[in-house]
């Protein structure tokens, strides 16, 4: 799976984790008639939020890093999406799941798990295009390798096919200098 790929698919997934815990905050704080615990929440998610959304668009530091210590490979590795994305982000499913179901009789405990997910949706919103930029400067790919669940994350660099590729509309942009 290509790495910018797996960045955007982690983003919404955090931020389906996040609107997931937050409906299951807002009904046992409902059902407990309890105001305090939803405007706190509420507080909470929108404090993350405004963080979260005035991170940088640069890939931050730990992502560089991946990048420098990529291996170099000429063929395309094995793509599996779907496993990739559970091997790398199973800890998400596993906070989800634990925080859903404690929050629904300890609605706090879903509240801040929720505004953690939000904060990490949005800080992480354009690491994606970031790698993008990066793998357009320097014509290569990224993609994650094949690990261990309980291991680090690792990258495989292929080589790419130069530096114009199509823009965000699908047009081919203008040959520098024309």
């Amino acid at each position: 799976m290509r790495f910018a790929e797996f960045l955007r698919a982690a983003v919404l997934l955090s931020a389906g984790s996040g609107t997931a815990l937050a409906a299951v905050t807002v009904l046992a704080a409902t059902r407990n008639y309890d105001d305090i615990i939803a405007i706190v929440s509420v507080g909470w998610w929108f404090v993350a939020s405004v963080i979260g959304a005035l991170s940088e668009a640069r890939a931050n530091e730990g992502i560089a890093r991946l990048m420098a210590d990529a291996r170099h490979q000429n063929g395309l590795p094995e793509l599996r999406p779907a496993a990739t994305l559970l091997n790398r982000l199973w800890v998400l499913l596993v906070v989800t799941l634990v925080a859903g179901g404690v929050g629904s009789f300890v609605p706090q405990v879903s509240g801040v798990a929720a505004g953690f997910s939000l904060l990490v949706a949005l800080a992480w919103r354009r690491q994606g295009h970031a790698v993008e930029a990066i793998e357009e400067r320097d014509a290569a790919r990224f993609y994650v390798d094949r690990t261990s669940p309980l291991q680090a994350i690792r990258l495989i660099r292929t080589p790419g096919f130069g530096g114009r590729f199509l823009t965000a509309d699908g047009r081919v942009p203008p040959e520098p200098g024309r």
